[in-house]
Formats: structure tokens, sequence, C-alpha cells
């Protein structure tokens, strides 16, 4: 009955199977070429409030607002840039401006500094990591969008910017008026030797001349006597991928695997490797971290610490291990989104849990060395020397140290911007007999002491409303007077100056140098095994 029914109706049947066709074809041709069903409904919903809202609608706000929020259900580091933030982040890695010097990130609604600029006004004036600005020139600055702070605090070198901060650590409100002042944005802050032949290099980005700027360094420093290097990465939040990768190849040969990295999309994975001789790979070598060090910092610190090429001294990474790809829209505006996850040559990858939110994970960084242990057997890895080392929490040092907590009134001497005030009062006296008699760095270093000052130094801060409080100033002592003489040095003679004094009072560095003492680490390390 049916092949009747079909002999029968030949042009029905025909015109049904080409209707099936043609109607599948349109389905991928719409599919294709039309947005699909979410597309289509956050387009029916802008379309709908920009129409019938009982007021006017700024749609790019909605726009931007959608996207914001898009992203926040993904990870912390996919962001959209609106314009004006894409300028000014592409200007960090090659430029320098005007302002405060911080670099920061809008939290719910909420300014929370990500890093001091090293070498800025914020960082002398005492701003730290997790600190969240709550008001700027009197103006609460909750719900301020990236343009508006950045309208704020920047500005022309030598004005001033009034902004209050909240520290979640001590849970205080603190006062800053901070003066402006053009931001260093060179990748090595400075390059010294330290007792005449341990080579000190303080890398605080990974920019576009990071590599040149560090191998000038090098070159000068072996070339006035350096045996041994301390790489410092502390407060380095990161930068561009593969100047990190030929930073790690100045220390390590042979052809051996930096990191690699994975993604959903197999053309997003790569493998870096060493490929140049450069006349660094046997120098002994001890890479100083913290929390404030990320990415690019732990690609560094990952494949030194793999590979047994150096130690790692001081404090758990911040654990930021995913790749993000930038992708310029239409209008200038951009997003990165992550694309993949990067692994250190063992295996490891160093990315922390965000399952809690952006708030959770930027203000939880790692202060218990042994976190990324605890977390689960399947985190431990081993070195190409069999030690044993731990992944998705950061790197975790070798030799762990902490940084000693300055006592509230150390902190209040800072915040007040007292050490600053008072040395420029003393050097408008004392910088011409300073100079004559002190007439280098080493001698200055040396024989010049600010103790005498002991009692005007006191007085002046209590004038300034820092109350004296004689067992903290006792316990910080040593640390307040050399913080002093860096002040006069820096003046002298610039960072290599702050930085020669500064190192003695540095309890991770002196760990470092401790190391190359006792020949714990050599251009292999000699500690197996165990963690010190």
């Amino acid at each position: 009955m049916f092949f009747k029914t079909i002999k029968k109706y030949p042009v029905i049947f025909m015109a049904l199977i080409l209707g099936i066709i043609l109607g599948i074809k349109f389905q991928i041709y719409l599919y294709e070429n039309y947005p699909n069903e979410n597309e289509s409904k956050i387009n029916q919903i802008l379309n709908l409030t920009t129409n019938y809202y009982f007021e006017d609608v700024d749609t790019s706000m909605l726009v931007e607002a959608a996207i914001n929020g898009m992203f926040d259900k993904l990870d912390p580091h996919t962001t959209y840039l609106p314009y004006e933030d894409e300028k000014i982040s592409e200007e960090i890695f090659s430029g320098e401006f005007d302002g405060i010097g911080v670099e920061f990130q809008i939290i719910k609604d909420t300014i929370t500094i990500i890093s001091p600029i090293s070498g800025g006004p914020s960082q002398k004036a005492g701003i730290e990591s997790g600190d969240k600005i709550i008001f700027i020139q009197g103006e609460s600055a909750v719900g301020f969008t990236n343009a508006k702070v950045i309208e704020k605090l920047r500005g022309a070198s030598g004005t001033v910017a009034n902004f209050t901060i909240y520290r979640p650590t001590n849970k205080k409100e603190y006062k800053f008026s901070i003066i402006r002042d053009k931001i260093p944005l060179n990748s090595v802050d400075v390059a010294l030797l330290y007792n005449n032949d341990v080579a000190y290099i303080n890398l605080s980005r990974f920019s576009e001349t990071s590599t040149i700027e560090i191998t000038k360094a090098l070159s000068k420093l072996k070339l006035n006597g350096m045996k041994k290097i301390v790489l410092d990465l502390r407060n380095n939040p990161g930068g561009i991928l593969g100047e990190a990768v030929s930073i790690s190849d100045l220390f390590l040969d042979d052809n051996k695997l930096i990191v690699y990295t994975k993604g959903r999309r197999t053309d997003f994975d790569d493998e870096y490797y060493a490929d140049k001789i450069t006349g660094y790979e046997d120098y002994p070598l001890v890479v100083l971290i913290n929390s404030g060090s990320a990415s690019a910092s732990e690609i560094v610190s990952g494949a030194i610490q793999d590979w047994d090429r150096g130690l790692i001294v001081g404090e758990t990474s911040f654990g930021k291990g995913l790749v993000q790809r930038p992708f310029l829209l239409s209008d200038g505006s951009a997003v990165r989104i992550t694309v993949s996850k990067y692994f250190t040559p063992s295996g490891r990858t160093i990315q922390r849990d965000y399952s809690n939110g952006k708030d959770e994970y930027y203000l939880t960084i790692h202060s218990n060395p042994d976190s990324a242990k605890a977390d689960s057997a399947k985190n431990e890895y081993k070195t190409n020397g069999n030690r044993l080392v731990y992944g998705s929490g950061g790197i975790t040092p070798d030799i762990v140290v902490k940084y000693d907590d300055l006592t509230n009134y150390a902190i209040e001497l800072t915040r007040n911007n007292i050490y600053y005030q008072f040395i420029r009062k003393y050097l408008d006296k004392n910088k011409t007999y300073i100079v004559d008699n002190f007439q280098t760095l080493e001698l200055f270093n040396s024989k010049f002491s600010m103790i005498d000052e002991n009692n005007d130094f006191i007085n002046f801060a209590k004038n300034n409303n820092v109350i004296f409080n004689k067992s903290e100033f006792e316990k910080d002592q040593n640390y307040i007077f050399q913080r002093l003489k860096a002040y006069i040095a820096r003046d002298i003679w610039g960072n290599d100056g702050w930085y020669s004094i500064m190192l003695k009072v540095d309890d991770q560095f002196q760990a470092a140098i401790k190391l190359f003492e006792n020949e714990l680490t050599s251009n292999k390390v000699k500690l197996e095994n165990e963690r010190k």
C-alpha cells in the first residue's frame, strides 16, 4: 500500500524529500551565519532593556557589565580590558608613566593592590600587597572602574595623591599622601656585587626588554668578579611567557625542557626548551621567591628547581599557572582568555585552587610552605635529581625562610613617611659632609652609621604623630637605622645604594648567602631528598 501511494503521488513525495533537505541546509546556514540561541537571548534582552527600560540606558555600560559577569564565572585571569585599560596594559611592559606606582585589580567593586611597583612611591611609602583602597581624594572608591582609578591616582610628577587603604591583615585603615613620580618600568631594578663575588639581580617584571637587561647585567657583573648568582623574583607578578623562557635559558643547558602548555585545543599546546649556551649555566644559583612571585616567575623558579640547577629560597609563590591569549576587539578593547595551563618540566601544574571565587583567590595567598604538600599525595613530584617537590599550589621553596614581620611602630614609621622626611632634613644639613668624607658606596656602607641620631629621630617621629614604643623600637632598631642609612645611600648612589644597605637586614637574602658559604648549592644542587 505504501509503495502504491508513492507511485500515485511522486511529485508530492519528491517535494517532501526536497523540503527536508532544504530545511536541514537552512538550519546549518542559520547556525553558521547567525547568532546561536544564547547569543540571540543576550541580544534580545539588550534590545528589550534598551527599548522599554523606564530611563535612558547606557548600552555600552550594560555590555561591559555582561562581559564582566560572564567572565566572573570563569577563572580569575580571564578578563575584559576596555580600550583605556588595554593601552595601559601595553604600556606597563614597554614604557613609563607618572603616578603612585601600584598594580591593582578591582575585586567585588573594591580596589585591591596586587603589588606596589618596585622603586615607585607606593613601595617607598609602605603600601603592601592585599591592601584595599577605599577612599581617593576623600571620595569613596568602592565601585570605581579601572579607568576611574587610573584617572584619580595618575597625575604629573610632584603632585599629591591622597587616599585611604584598609589592610585586611590587621583590620586597620591608613591614610596616605603620596607624591606622584615617574614610575620605573625597567625590569632589572638593580644588579650589584655583594661581598665582591655574589651577583644580586632584582627582576621586577618580565617585559619586552627583560632578557636584554638581565644579560647586560650579568655580563657586567661577570667582568667585575661574579662567582655566584642570586636572582630575586620576589613580588615579581610575571609578564611575557617568552621572556620567562629566554631568562631560564640563561641558566639551563643541554636542550632542557623549561615549560610546556596544555589546553582543550591542541593548537595552544606547546613546549619550550633551552637552546642557547650563554656562559651562565655553571654558576652557583639561588632564586628568591615569595607570595608575590607569580606566573613567569614561577616558570623560571619551577624549571630551575625541577632540573636541580639551583635552590629556591623564601616563601611559597602565588600559584598562577594559567596561560592567557589576548584577543583585540573591533573598538580597541580586548579580552584575555585562558587557553591552557602551563606545567613545569616534572609535570607540575602550579595553579592554585580558585573554586571559592576571585575574592578568596586573591586574599588567600599561600602562607603555609607545606600547603601544597597537604593537598594530596598526587601533588608530589620528583626533580631530575629525585628530590621531592610539590604541585597545584605555587612553587614551594627548597629552603623556607619567612620574612621577619616588623612591629607596628616600624610600620607606622613607613606609613607616615617618617624615614624619608627625616633624611631629607638630615641631608639638607649633612649631605656635603657625607659626599666629601664617604666618597664611595663601599666606604659609606662599612663606616657610616645613623645610631648617633637615635634621639633626634625618635623625637621627630613623635612630632609627626608616631607614638614611641620602647620594646618595639628595640626589636626593630637595627632595621630602622639600616633603612635610614639606605635612604641616604639611595639619594647619592641610586638603587645600588639602597639595596647594598637593605640586603644586610634581608633574612631571605642572608639565607641564600649562607647556602653559598656552606656549599649547599653549586652548578648542580647538593641538597638531596631532604628539605633543610
